[in-house]
């Protein structure tokens, strides 16, 4: 199995989605069934690989490589290091749990399942290429599902269904509503966002374009080309500006953000999840699997206009979250405030900030997830998400009102969290480098306490009104699971992050050192073979180090 790891995680989504097609809408259980077996056979074989990937080791594992066209340079050439590793398995566990968030969904549950199947699979295909063509081929393949997944099975906005012209019509979309972002149609949001990203894709796919041009070597792998080819002046500054913004739209960085909460609104309950929880990480991905590596001292040179950026995603984010009214919105302009975190780790281009930047990616898929998953179940009761008309569904949803606790808990970064580990090696790694930007990630933090615990008062204390009487809580296996796996995974995390942390590290390490020639805390120069005049990390990165280390 070891040997078939990747390519079975990445091809029983594909299976299932082919398998699906053959069987009809009226055979519910069967359909539900091959869905939910073809996302656990990828679970599963995500599980192994996370704990059978030797972070002693390092470097690219459970290689596979099928030639596709030896005259272009084309392969699929598939592998995992540290930082791809604990991404495919927070898609694995998404895909999982958002089968069973779906459960419920009765209009057509057969073409529902094979677009989340293949949405689920194109992420998992982009963690894992080491070929510039297939992971570019991968990401563009994501956004397909997403304009189904929104223009069929999502909804319109509460703003959207009152507004009216002068004769009682609904009004349509236009161009004249672009920045009326809570007051959309799915037709509308499912448009933006592939205008959006398929606009910026093709800016990223002419970087791409460049490299393969211009380094000389007929070939888009990943590896080759990070060890053989050399770009300096004007020309390597366009590619690695057309990579960083063509990824960025995605990931998504202010002011390429608009897209991203619009599409939440709209989308069904498990389309948001994957959505944040691993679509959004697709940018910061590819900025690192191919910026970082192909470009380091270009690298090195323009990531201050991450730095610059993430101060407004962090803040603008977190005050829209704060304003908004429907549920979606605030967990969307959330997701967007929290992935200035994400960057700021990957600006300050330390050991420590890189690290917890790659950890919050996927701490953060587990507590998005989480909301999303209930804001879902609390629409399906209520049938609407205007946070102002709700309150008191404590006393209907025990269950989902604690647990949504607990997620609010993990994504303001609790201590007992995974993600309080992110955020303080984060911190802690860009204080040297960005202070000011520190400080206002520490206030974005406050601040997404602020807007969270609003929701969760707003959600479920108070009174309630009659009309949401009917409503009832998770009560059953199926309801449950999805929330209890990402909980727990949340926790155990928190509480036990040595593997994670180690693993992390292992592919973090020689892509720092790659970039800033230093050499790494856990190495010592005279242990390095041939090392010439190391710089040694200050004794405050130590001690920073040693704090947030796990034992």
């Amino acid at each position: 199995m070891a040997e078939y790891t990747l390519l079975i995680i990445l091809f029983a989504p594909f299976v299932g989605a082919l398998a699906l097609i053959f069987v009809s809408n009226r055979q519910l259980s069967l359909v539900r069934g091959i869905a939910a077996g073809s996302a656990f056979v990828s679970l599963i074989a995500s599980v192994y690989l996370f704990y059978a990937y030797d972070p002693l080791k390092g470097g690219y594992q459970f290689i596979q490589r099928i030639e596709w066209s030896r005259q272009l340079g084309i392969s699929l050439h598939l592998g995992v290091d540290g930082i791809g590793t604990p991404l495919v398995l927070a898609s694995g566990i998404l895909l999982f749990a958002g089968i069973f968030v779906s459960w419920h969904i009765k209009d057509r549950v057969k073409e529902f399942y094979i677009w989340i199947l293949i949405l689920a699979a194109a992420t998992i295909g982009v963690f894992m290429s080491l070929d510039l063509f297939f992971l570019y081929f991968f990401y563009e393949m994501s956004v397909i599902p997403m304009y189904l997944l929104l223009g069929m099975w999502g909804s319109h906005t509460k703003k959207y269904l009152e507004m009216t012209d002068a004769e009682g019509l609904k009004q349509r979309d236009s161009v004249g509503f672009i920045f009326n972002f809570g007051a959309n149609s799915k037709e509308y949001a499912a448009m933006k966002l592939v205008l959006f990203l398929s606009a910026f894709a093709v800016a990223a796919l002419m970087g791409i374009l460049l490299i393969y041009k211009f380094s000389g070597l007929n070939t888009f792998d990943i590896l080759v080309l990070r060890e053989q080819a050399h770009f300096s002046g004007p020309l390597a500054t366009l590619i690695w500006l057309l990579i960083f913004f063509g990824f960025a739209s995605i990931a998504p960085i202010w002011p390429l953000h608009s897209w991203s909460p619009v599409g939440h609104a709209a989308a069904p309950a498990a389309t948001s999840m994957l959505h944040a929880g691993v679509l959004m990480k697709l940018g910061h991905f590819s900025i690192i699997r191919v910026a970082f590596e192909i470009l380091p001292e270009t690298t090195r040179e323009l990531m201050p206009i991450a730095a610059v950026l993430c101060i407004f995603s962090i803040i603008y984010g977190g005050l829209v979250a704060y304003y908004a009214k429907d549920t979606k919105y605030v967990i969307g302009y959330s997701s967007s405030s929290h992935m200035g975190y994400v960057f700021l780790g990957m600006a300050a281009l330390d050991y420590i900030s890189l690290s917890g930047a790659v950890i919050y990616m996927f701490a953060h898929a587990m507590a998005t997830g989480m909301l999303f998953a209930m804001a879902g179940w609390v629409y399906d009761q209520t049938h609407t998400r205007d946070i102002p008309s709700l309150g008191g569904l404590s006393n209907r949803m025990p269950f989902i009102s604690a647990a949504f606790v607990i997620g609010c808990m993990a994504s303001i970064g609790m201590p007992g969290t995974v993600n309080f580990i992110a955020e303080v090696m984060i911190i802690v790694g860009s204080w040297n480098k960005y202070p000011f930007q520190v400080v206002v990630a520490v206030l974005g933090i406050v601040l997404t306490m602020a807007y969270l615990f609003k929701m969760m008062r707003g959600l479920f204390y108070g009174s309630m009104a009659e009309k949401y009487s009917h409503s009832h809580d998770a009560v059953t296996v199926v309801d449950r699971m999805p929330l209890l796996i990402m909980i727990t995974v949340s926790i155990s995390f928190g509480i036990f992050p040595g593997h994670l942390y180690s693993v992390v590290r292992s592919g973090v390490d020689p892509l720092i050192a790659r970039i800033t020639k230093v050499v790494p805390v856990a190495e010592h120069p005279m242990n390095l073979p041939h090392a010439t005049s190391p710089t040694i990390p200050t004794s405050a990165s130590r001690e920073a180090l040693a704090k947030v280390t796990p034992r």
